[in-house]
């Protein structure tokens, strides 16, 4: 069976429901899925897992959450693992840029980014749509 890591950090609620999202879509199809706010994650819940999909809001100067979420992004610099990751989350006052910023990041730490979707405070069902498709691109694994 495969697994998936979903870690996230949610605030307002709309990240956590995005991380639901996927996390239901991809125990529909089979898939074992580890759902973890960021502050119960550890490097464990990423090298256990086959493919992983992480969550943050846009907070401060347009980047992902700097007290939790950016301290465990860190850690991940140096594992060099080529495994498939979706990014996710979503931005209120602020713009959609800091998704592109984190993209190059993780793909600079080794991860394969095969997809993101940054919304713009909850989901409309176009935008529930698309986050149900990048979970199915996490399905196949091989």
């Amino acid at each position: 069976m495969k697994k998936v890591a979903i870690i996230y950090w949610s605030k307002g609620g709309n990240v956590e429901t995005l991380a639901n999202i996927i996390s239901d879509k991809l125990e529909e199809s089979g898939v074992e899925v580890n759902l973890k706010q960021v502050s119960d994650a550890d490097i464990s819940d990423i090298s256990e897992a086959d493919a992983i999909a992480l969550g943050s809001p846009a907070m401060d100067e347009n980047k992902i959450e700097q007290n939790e979420m950016e301290p465990f992004i860190d850690k991940l610099q140096n594992l060099n693992m080529n495994k498939k990751v979706v990014l996710f989350g979503s931005y209120g006052w602020g713009q959609a840029g800091f998704i592109n910023e984190w993209e190059k990041r993780m793909n600079s730490y080794g991860f394969n980014v095969i997809g993101k979707l940054a919304i713009g405070e909850a989901p409309d069902d176009e935008q529930i749509e698309a986050l149900k498709d990048l979970s199915k691109n996490l399905i196949n694994l091989e």
